[in-house]
C-alpha cells in the first residue's frame, strides 16, 4: 500500500472525475493521500477533500507563486484551516525564482511567516524550491525549530546531505524516473531509506511511461519501482518504509 505524500486533487484538472477517481484508490493499493493547498481557496478545497475521505488529509499555506494581492488576514485564514483536525503540515510554501524571481524579498517574508505559524501549530511543514535552493537552505538553517520535507527535491547532493543533517525529509517524484535524472539519483543514493517521501504532485510530473498525461497515485508505483531499484530493496519493502516514514513527519497514526 502507498502513501501519496503529495498530490494536488484540488486542482481544475481533476473537476471532470474527482470523486469517481479517489473513491478507487482503496482498492488500487493508496493508503493515504495529503493534498496540500497552494493558495486559501485551493486550501479550502483541500480541506474539503480531506472531509469527504478516510484516508484523505491536507496541508494549508501560500504558496510563493500565489504570492500577490494576498488578504490583509491571509496568516489567520491559514492559521484557522491548519487547525482542523485532517490539516497535517503547513504547505505547500517556500521559495521560487524560476519564473519571476522580481518578489523575493515578498516570497521570502511569506514563507518565513508560514515557517513561525508551522512551529506554533506544531506542524510539520511542505516546502517548495524552486531555482532558490540557496535562500530556502539560508532560510530553514534559521528556523531549526522547523521539521517537514523539501518536496520534489531539486537541489544538489551536497545542500540533500546537509538537509538530511538537519532532520529534513526529501520528497522525490516521476522525475527520478526520467533518463536525465542524474543529479536526482545522486540525491537518492545518499539519502537514507528513513528520510524518503513519494510523492506524485499530482495531477503534474507523471513518472515514466505516462510522462506529458495527467498524473494520480496509482502511478506511484512506478516511483516505488526506481527508488527500490536503487536502493537494492524490494518494491514492496520500499512502499511499506516510505508509507511509515509519511506517518511519522505527518504524525499520522491511523
Amino acid at each position: 500500500m502507498y502513501f501519496d505524500t503529495h498530490a494536488h486533487y484540488d486542482d481544475k484538472a481533476f473537476d471532470a472525475d474527482r470523486n469517481e477517481l479517489l473513491s478507487r484508490f482503496p482498492a488500487e493499493g493508496v493508503e493515504f493521500v495529503i493534498d496540500p493547498g497552494c493558495d486559501i481557496p485551493s486550501s479550502e478545497m483541500a480541506c474539503r477533500i480531506a472531509e469527504g475521505y478516510d484516508f484523505a488529509f491536507f496541508a494549508a499555506g501560500v504558496h510563493p507563486e500565489e504570492i500577490s494581492d494576498l488578504p490583509f488576514d491571509w496568516l489567520a485564514q491559514i492559521e484557522k484551516l491548519a487547525s482542523h483536525s485532517k490539516c497535517v503540515a503547513v504547505g505547500e510554501i517556500g521559495l521560487d525564482y524560476y519564473w519571476d524571481d522580481s518578489k523575493k524579498e515578498l516570497q521570502k517574508e511569506v514563507f518565513e511567516a508560514q515557517l513561525k505559524l508551522a512551529d506554533q501549530l506544531n506542524l510539520p511543514v511542505i516546502i517548495h524550491d524552486r531555482e532558490a535552493h540557496g535562500d530556502a537552505f539560508e532560510i530553514v538553517s534559521r528556523h531549526k525549530e522547523n521539521r517537514g520535507v523539501f518536496h520534489c527535491y531539486s537541489g544538489s547532493a551536497e545542500m540533500a546531505a546537509e538537509l538530511l543533517k538537519m532532520g529534513w525529509y526529501l520528497g522525490f517524484d516521476g522525475p527520478i524516473t526520467y533518463k536525465n535524472a542524474r543529479k536526482a539519483l545522486e540525491v537518492l543514493q545518499i539519502t537514507p531509506l528513513d528520510r524518503i517521501l513519494i510523492e506524485t504532485d499530482s495531477p503534474y510530473l507523471s513518472p515514466v511511461p505516462f510522462r506529458g498525461k495527467r498524473n494520480d497515485s496509482r502511478n506511484l508505483c512506478y516511483i516505488v519501482d526506481r527508488i527500490a531499484e536503487v536502493k537494492g530493496i524490494s518494491h514492496e519493502e520500499l512502499a511499506s518504509i516510505t508509507a511509515q516514514n509519511a506517518r511519522t513527519v505527518f504524525g499520522i497514526k491511523t
